[in-house]
């Protein structure tokens, strides 16, 4: 009896179907019978979490680290995680580890999605959930980029099957961040954060941009506001994502109403809060002055694109603001896919 990759869904009602799969599991478990149960990551090198032959699928990660206490803060934007699928050269994910699993700015808090979470204590176990399958082999890194060692403890939790079939997309997560540059001051503060338009979508900032056939679906953004000033809210830009359209086409195919509005909460959020597929995991603190950290997945609702998409935001009204962005953009897409890595160290540091 052969084992492709399976018609089966992962909800309760369909728990009950019988699935032929072989599980496997790559841990750090001590293999002298210890309890050193962790991979020592000196610093500037890597640690290999998973490295396997032919088809299958990663279905979870869970993943906690410690490192030098000097630089705790910056630790989650210094270790990065990359995956290559089917002997691939350019990784299909690039992205700093706490960002990967949904928290941006080098943080960690306790909180519930259906694909990422973050669990005590104090949200440093990391677990992800979205579904990673190849049909000829993977590869699954985290590098160190910390002045000392660091420690990693990890399960990546795989299937082995005989097949993957050519209607299955690769899993893909990529990190963008960018210092936006919006109008020069002067402006009265009800004008700058409520003026302008933008009938173009030139200068937004840009969560993903990807060509082939695949669906996205979906993001972590996280916003700190440069701006000081009463009432600081950082929002109010539109998300517009143009699906096989080319640079210059208008309107966009899905145009949103606001930050807040795309990740599903509403009225300039200052709680936190997290739902399956949206959230608020830092909410910016007094006057949104603090990080902020949203996300929201299109699971029930994969934007799919056939030739091209571009999925961008407004940083304030019209392009207004001027804050320090970034953002993982996640989504599945048939290879090969535009070549990406990530930015230097100095560009992700918080």
């Amino acid at each position: 009896m052969t084992a492709p990759y399976g018609a089966h869904g992962s909800s309760l009602r369909d728990l009950p179907r019988l699935r032929r799969s072989r599980r496997r599991r790559a841990s750090s478990w001590d293999r002298t019978g210890g309890n050193d149960d962790r991979a020592h990551v000196r610093a500037g090198e890597s640690v290999t979490l998973l490295d396997v032959d032919g088809a299958g699928v990663v279905t979870h990660l869970w993943m906690t680290v410690n490192g030098p206490r000097r630089r705790r803060a910056e630790l989650l934007r210094r270790l990065t995680i990359r995956m290559w699928w089917d002997g691939e050269e350019s990784p299909s994910v690039a992205v700093p580890l706490g960002d990967f699993f949904g928290v941006g700015h080098g943080r960690t808090t306790n909180f519930v999605s259906a694909p990422l979470q973050m669990s005590p204590q104090d949200g440093r176990a990391l677990n992800c959930w979205f579904a990673m399958p190849f049909a000829a082999g993977a590869r699954i890194e985290v590098q160190n980029e910390a002045p000392g060692e660091v420690w990693v403890y990890f399960y990546v939790d795989h299937e082995e099957l005989d097949e993957v079939g050519p209607d299955i997309g690769r899993f893909h997560a990529q990190f963008h961040r960018e210092r936006t540059r919006g109008v020069r001051p002067g402006l009265l503060n009800s004008r700058y954060q409520f003026g302008g338009t933008n009938l173009t979508g030139d200068g937004n900032y840009t969560v993903l941009e990807a060509r082939g056939h695949g669906h996205y679906v979906g993001c972590v953004l996280n916003v700190r506001p440069r701006r000081r000033r009463r009432w600081n809210w950082y929002g109010e830009g539109d998300d517009m994502i143009f699906v096989d359209q080319e640079p210059g086409d208008w309107p966009p195919t899905l145009h949103g109403t606001g930050t807040e509005d795309y990740v599903n909460t509403a009225w300039c959020p200052t709680q936190s809060y997290s739902a399956p597929y949206h959230g608020v995991t830092l909410p910016g603190g007094r006057n949104w002055r603090g990080p902020v950290s949203l996300y929201r997945f299109h699971v029930e609702d994969p934007v799919v694109f056939e030739r091209s998409i571009r999925v961008t935001i407004e940083h304030g009204h019209a392009n207004r603001r001027s804050d320090d962005w970034s953002s993982v953009a996640y989504w599945y897409q048939a290879e090969p896919h535009v070549p990406f890595d990530l930015p230097a160290l100095s560009e992700r540091l918080p």
